[in-house]
């Protein structure tokens, strides 16, 4: 259940940032003009890269891609937000925004301690790596151990399946 759970906020996490950024890209003007607005940061040279960056990994989180690396990433992209536009705490709606950052900040710090759960693509990447593996493994065992054994993949499910010889001219 805990796996569901974690599958889910993943996902969730990954939606909020592809939302944010789809609405960054199609409206960069005004992405521009609020971060002008804020910040003297250059507005109309970071409204669309920030969009972009936001639909990228975002996406890249709620679908598993390099989910530890990601969610650090965006951790960090989200900790300068407060540090460049939610800073002025003691104002009621930054002090708000602040710490909604923060409660995603501890999402995405979440999702980087359990990144490698089931469901997400590097697990199932890496899943599909140990088996072919062992696969391998047991498939150079039985070469080298050629009297009583044979090693073979006969259902193609990437489990071995061992089987006694039925050599029995080599005796």
């Amino acid at each position: 259940m805990s796996t569901i759970a974690a599958i889910i906020g993943r996902i969730l996490l990954g939606a909020l940032f592809v939302i944010s950024g789809i609405q960054k890209v199609v409206a960069p003007a005004a992405t521009a003009g609020y971060i002008d607005s804020a910040t003297t940061l250059p507005g109309s040279l970071l409204a669309l890269p920030v969009g972009i960056f936001e639909l990228v990994f975002g996406a890249l989180l709620a679908v598993g891609l390099m989910s530890r690396l990601t969610s650090i990433v965006l951790a960090v992209f989200t900790g300068l937000t407060i540090f460049f536009f939610h800073n002025n705490l003691m104002d009621m709606q930054e002090g708000i925004q602040a710490l909604k950052n923060v409660a995603i900040i501890g999402g995405l710090l979440m999702v980087f301690a359990y990144g490698q759960m089931r469901w997400n693509y590097d697990h199932m990447r890496s899943e599909t790596r140990v088996k072919d593996a062992e696969l391998r493994a047991a498939q150079a065992e039985a070469r080298a151990n050629t009297n009583t054994t044979v090693v073979t993949d006969a259902r193609h499910d990437g489990a071995p399946e061992v089987r006694r010889s039925s050599a029995w001219w080599r005796y």
